[in-house]
């Protein structure tokens, strides 16, 4: 999801106040440790939240911190480009992400999707709106996930495919935000139910269409279990006041215990 396009969101609020592989899998982690490792997608992949952001990436906010740059860091691959850019669309990373795959490349990573469905927009109507306006976003949200985004994850995954013909790829999750059924502030039950539901909405369709063109589907979800927001180990951030933009995202505990070993479980 990115560092979601949250412009809108961020003037609204400001307003309102694996274990071990074997065999087969061994051999395909230790040849794509081998090769060039491309790590592409938005914020969930660049690092907003994570913090130690890379001073060159811009306004993509890369981060020390995310989970490709931690697993360059223990693998050394042959070559690695992060390319991942905190507000990303499926459009975008067709546009400016894609000129470092080539032939020799044997790893890719992605998390895309959550930008073109509007999440900032969604989370926006939840957060300042009722429970009857929030769901009925989602309900937006969730149409266009079932009318439109399929089309433009294969028009990726294609590329992908194209320019990278030897490569292992691998689409990771998003989150679950919330743990239901505590004392916490903030938004309604109903609220955080529907935000689940719509995170769960999203990750099944990328999984089915990373399913259709052979890519690895790496869930990250129930690795956060119990690390949501309103846990007492939260691995993302609810509403950061300190920095605006890294509201919902991953903190550097959510990629180095959550996002980064499920990656490297399947990479």
């Amino acid at each position: 999801m990115s560092r979601f396009r949250l412009t809108g969101f961020v003037t609204s609020l400001l307003l309102a106040a694996g274990l071990g592989l074997s065999g087969a899998a061994a051999a395909q982690a230790s040849t794509a440790a081998t090769g060039g490792y491309v790590a592409l997608g938005d914020s969930y992949s660049s690092g907003v939240g994570a913090g130690s952001y890379i001073s060159s990436s811009g306004s993509c906010d890369r981060s020390t911190n995310a989970y490709p740059y931690l697993w360059n860091a223990a693998h050394s691959p042959s070559s690695f480009a992060f390319n991942a850019c905190s507000g990303a669309t499926t459009d975008d990373v067709l546009s400016n992400q894609l000129g470092s795959l080539n032939s020799g490349t044997s790893l890719v990573s992605i998390t895309i999707g959550g930008n073109d469905a509007g999440f900032s927009d969604v989370m926006t109507t939840c957060v300042l709106q009722s429970d009857s306006s929030c769901i009925s976003r989602i309900n937006t949200a969730k149409a266009y996930v079932d009318s439109t985004l399929p089309g433009k994850l294969d028009n990726v995954y294609n590329q992908i495919s194209a320019k990278a013909p030897n490569a292992k790829v691998v689409v990771l999750s998003y989150p679950r935000f919330y743990l239901l059924g505590q004392t916490c502030l903030g938004l309604s039950d109903t609220k955080r139910s529907a935000i689940n539901g719509a995170a769960d909405y999203i990750d099944t369709a990328i999984q089915a269409r990373a399913a259709a063109h052979g890519f690895v589907f790496a869930d990250i979800r129930s690795v956060f279990s119990s690390h949501e927001i309103c846990s007492g180990d939260s691995w993302l951030h609810s509403v950061n006041w300190l920095d605006i933009t890294e509201s919902y995202h991953p903190t550097a505990a959510g990629h180095s215990g959550g996002y980064l070993p499920v990656f490297s479980n399947n990479a």
